[in-house]
């Protein structure tokens, strides 16, 4: 039992798969950032778009 124990703690096999979930969080992390600053801007561009386009007075041809 305490050699199934010592074994245990040597084996160092799910400490990439630890990493892999770190940097995978972290990733994750910065696209919902990301996506919370490019929102913000194309909403206040389509804003801007559509009041110009709603000002725009077409003439008959």
């Amino acid at each position: 039992m305490l050699h199934t124990i010592k074994r245990f703690f040597k084996q160092d096999d799910g400490a990439v798969t630890v990493d892999w979930v770190v940097l995978s969080a972290a990733v994750v992390g910065l696209m919902a950032a990301g996506y919370g600053a490019m929102k913000e801007g194309t909403t206040d561009l389509a804003d801007g778009t559509e009041e110009y386009m709603s000002s725009v007075e077409v003439g008959n041809f």
